[in-house]
């Protein structure tokens, strides 16, 4: 179990799809057209959870939004090396993720990137939702996960992202 632990930081993140060459070939703020695909960091140390964000959004979360990529990150360095690098349109981090929680992970990203891309946070159980408030989540899903509830509110976030309009 170690070895692959191990191999997904030393990546710094596993691809579910195919990815592009680089991170750094996306662009810094977005998709530029309509065949673009959008780039979804989807963080969890549980891969059962990363798999029903993906299933939940699936290609696109939106008929009229781009096809989705995603990139799988288990570790917050990976995490962190993923959001430097640029080219993430959205951010989903589990809230509950050991031993980075995802709602500590959204306040430092907020803090440290400049023109942070969206970030939605996935909460326990919806009592949870006011921490969200502290963590400066742009959006918030609480678990278990409602496909459609998802969907909305990723495909309102990269609506948002595309539109170059500020999420908050």
């Amino acid at each position: 179990m170690h070895s692959t632990h191990l191999a997904v930081c030393q990546r710094g993140a596993i691809w579910a799809t195919r990815p592009p060459a680089s991170l750094s070939a996306v662009s810094d703020h977005g998709s530029a057209g309509p065949d673009s695909a959008l780039v979804v960091l989807v963080y969890s140390d549980d891969r059962t959870a990363r798999q029903q964000v993906m299933l939940a959004l699936g290609r696109r979360p939106a008929a009229e939004l781009p096809a989705v990529r995603y990139l799988e990150c288990a570790t917050l360095p990976a995490v962190i090396r993923a959001m430097d690098a640029g080219g993430i349109d959205l951010a989903v981090l589990d809230g509950e993720a050991v031993p980075a929680g995802g709602m500590g992970v959204c306040r430092q990203l907020k803090d440290e990137i400049f023109r942070c891309p969206p970030i939605l946070v996935l909460t326990g159980r919806p009592q949870d939702a006011w921490l969200a408030t502290w963590s400066r989540a742009d959006a918030v899903v609480p678990r278990p996960l409602d496909p459609m509830v998802m969907a909305d509110a990723a495909a309102a976030l990269l609506r948002q992202r595309l539109a170059g309009m500020p999420v908050r």
